[in-house]
């Protein structure tokens, strides 16, 4: 639990710490903006390169194919097409009608699009368990005997000055680079989890993992950036900038020194509980992926100062 656990620490205190500065003095706006005002940026129709995606996309095909026209209609606010299905069901349209429909296996399904996508939800959820389970047992067989005592003691190995300071910096800049592959933070740290839970890796080696994948999976929203239109790459660089800071100076405030490694520390705190009191773990998940954001949310709804009255004092308390 302490190494599923960890990620969401050091997001939660990088919000803490750098939502105040941003909301008082615009630290990653300036920052980025000075960025964007230092060269002059083109669109690039070929920079959107999802390498996953050529794997996966035939395999979701079988299952269900969405209009990608209804969505971008929707994305820029035409409303003839807000009450349009977002599931394609004709592959061939013609002057006379549908000349040819999709192939997948929900088309003949005729549920409102919420109801699809709920059943798909459920069927992901149950699947990404599934698959879990069975890596975990996959791991337990094969990493026995010899084989795990070498590998913890290669992974997990302490080194001499100046190795001990390389070894992070490389474990981030592995994390980085195998995010950037898979396109997706959650594919790396979700295979990280098995492994720190049969005790083949360290909390400490998956920190600067976690931490290089969340610099990784930046470079999702920059490739989109580059290929949007000419007109608005400004904006959408800019906030996808903003992402890569936001993870850079979390970096630099919660790693380089051993000390301010607080994300660590407060996931072993979750871990112990978690180990104690199995119910912890569901109630975490409902405050800080319900709870905590909803009332976020709501306080900045309610205006700056509310924001800013509210959420000071609770940082400092």
């Amino acid at each position: 639990f302490a190494a599923a656990t960890v990620h969401d620490m050091f997001n939660w205190l990088t919000v803490i710490v750098l939502l105040p500065l941003e909301a008082a003095f615009g630290v990653l706006y300036h920052l980025t903006s000075a960025i964007m005002n230092s060269t002059n940026w083109t669109t690039n129709k070929n920079a959107n390169r999802d390498f996953l995606q050529v794997l996966t996309k035939p395999f979701t095909s079988l299952i269900i194919q969405l209009d990608k026209k209804v969505i971008e209609k929707v994305a820029i606010g035409d409303e003839t097409y807000y009450n349009h299905s977002l599931i394609k069901r004709c592959c061939n349209m013609t002057s006379d009608g549908c000349a040819a429909q999709c192939k997948f296996a929900l088309v003949s399904l005729d549920w409102q699009d919420s109801f699809v996508g709920l059943l798909l939800l459920g069927i992901s959820l149950l699947t990404l368990c599934v698959c879990l389970i069975l890596m975990v047992k996959l791991l337990h067989s094969m990493l026995r005997g010899r084989i795990a005592v070498v590998i913890k003691t290669t992974v997990n190995a302490e080194y001499r000055f100046p190795f001990s300071v390389l070894v992070g910096y490389i474990a981030i800049l592995l994390g980085c680079i195998m995010t950037i592959l898979v396109q997706s933070s959650s594919i790396f740290t979700s295979a990280l989890t098995p492994l720190a839970g049969i005790g083949v890796i360290s909390l400490e080696r998956i920190y600067p993992l976690t931490l290089g994948s969340n610099i990784g999976t930046t470079t999702t929203g920059i490739l989109a950036a580059l290929a949007a239109d000419s007109s608005r790459i400004r904006y959408t660089l800019q906030i996808s900038f903003c992402h890569l800071f936001f993870n850079i100076l979390g970096i630099l405030m919660f790693y380089p020194i051993p000390f301010t490694r607080f994300p660590i520390q407060l996931a072993k705190i979750l871990g112990n509980t978690t180990a104690k009191y199995r119910w912890f773990s569901v109630l975490y998940l409902l405050c800080m992926f319900l709870l905590f954001p909803a009332a976020v949310f709501g306080l900045s709804m309610a205006g700056m100062v509310v924001f800013m009255v509210v959420l000071i004092p609770a940082v400092m308390a």
